[in-house]
């Protein structure tokens, strides 16, 4: 160990607080934190309601899509059956009379959508329509989309859409109606009317022309039947705005992560490098070689801590009984000249020695260290390391710059012997 070196330090009479840039750091880190963390939030939650879609068709003037309300039934080819609505805009109220005196009477209602640029529309995005419905007397009613199809339908021909479909019973009380609009089934006498394959079940969303509401083959027939539905609402997810949520928070926060990882190490080198260079004094005492019998007992405390601080047996005791003097002047000269005890200034010379070895001597593993200077226990070591500096000593020798340290020794040095 070299007690040269100790010995030409100055002494420092203060002792020093906290690690100021890594106060400063972990107050700055903590305000983007927070900031991110609001930003994250308010885009999340935007993204939510973008992703988890929840669209209303009633009432008529607040629809996601514009419609406009058309009826048919078989009366249009020779049938008897009848259909009338009373109101479509806040609701859907209809009446109808399924004739008896066709083989497949029929009679529905169509909500037929548009807009600026087609007479489809896009309706992919959604998995479920939702309403309430209420019929007298009871009934089963279908449900059906009508969709494009590149190779039958001809603009104009409702005919020729294809027509996926589902059926639901409806209940002399109001009763809430969810269909799958993932899984509609074609009817097979349509398959069978167009020549196209049974296997060919298919139908495109993305290109929706109508809904309709219509009787089923378990209508009451001849009766005056009534419907109403209500709360019409189409149902969805559009996972475009999620996947760019999740891919930009992920961007930002792994960003963040690799920020505060990389400027907590040079706050913490910041902090060391402030903090060995205000300890180092601290392990000697400069007035020592200028004048050293101007006070014999200042000089003798110090020149025996400085020399005998790395003895693991030390103690005030012993110290009191090396250098010759009493308990009361033994802490009397290290409060006026040091600010600490005994044991704090013991324990400040053997940590800021061990700092120095750890930065200079990285093949030196931290029980080494320990033990060489004063210390029998690492666990001790470790605990009373970390208190003072802030960090264990394996991650202030992993961090440290060693080279920076030894340059500033070796000028230090050259400045010492000039």
């Amino acid at each position: 160990m070299d007690h040269n070196l100790i010995l030409q330090q100055p002494v420092l009479r203060t002792v020093y607080g906290s690690m100021n840039e890594t106060s400063r750091f972990f107050r700055n880190s903590a305000i983007i934190f927070a900031c991110l963390l609001s930003v994250s939030l308010i885009a999340g939650h935007f993204c939510f309601d973008q992703t988890f879609l929840v669209d209303r068709l009633l009432p008529a003037p607040k629809s996601v899509v514009p419609w406009q309300m058309q009826t048919t039934s078989d009366s249009e080819y020779g049938g008897s059956s009848v259909i009338r609505v009373h109101e479509a805009t806040h609701s859907i109220d209809y009446s109808f009379t399924a004739s008896s005196s066709v083989a497949h009477s029929f009679a529905s209602i169509g909500m037929f959508f548009y807009s600026e640029e087609s007479a489809l529309v896009d309706l992919s995005q959604y998995g479920v329509i939702r309403f309430n419905a209420r019929c007298s007397p009871r009934n089963v009613l279908s449900f059906t989309v009508h969709t494009f199809d590149k190779k039958l339908t001809v603009p104009g021909d409702s005919s020729s859409y294809r027509i996926p479909t589902a059926f639901f019973a409806c209940e002399e009380s109001w009763t809430p109606i969810e269909i799958d609009l993932k899984h509609l089934e074609i009817p097979e006498w349509w398959l069978y009317l167009k020549n196209i394959p049974l296997s060919d079940r298919s139908y495109d969303l993305s290109q929706a022309a109508n809904f309709s509401f219509g009787i089923s083959g378990q209508s009451p027939k001849d009766v005056h039947s009534s419907v109403k539905i209500a709360d019409l609402e189409l149902i969805g997810r559009d996972w475009r705005f999620a996947y760019v949520f999740g891919f930009l928070a992920g961007v930002i926060w792994v960003a963040y992560g690799i920020w505060f990882f990389k400027q907590h190490g040079r706050a913490l080198v910041a902090d060391l490098q402030e903090k060995m260079q205000k300890d180092r004094p601290l392990i000697a005492y400069q007035q020592l070689s200028v004048e050293p019998h101007k006070d014999k007992e200042k000089s003798a405390v110090l020149r025996f801590m400085a020399t005998e601080y790395a003895n693991p047996d030390i103690s005030l005791d012993t110290a009191i009984h090396a250098i010759g003097i009493n308990r009361a002047k033994m802490n009397s000269i290290l409060k006026d000249e040091i600010g600490l005890t005994f044991s704090a200034y013991l324990n400040k010379l053997r940590l800021t020695e061990a700092a120095r070895l750890l930065a200079e001597k990285p093949e030196a593993n931290v029980a080494e260290i320990a033990f060489s200077v004063g210390y029998n226990n690492v666990s001790y070591f470790n605990k009373l390391f970390k208190n003072e500096y802030g960090c264990s000593p394996k991650t202030f020798k992993s961090v440290y710059p060693a080279k920076g340290e030894n340059d500033e020794h070796e000028i230090h040095t050259e400045k010492t012997s000039a």
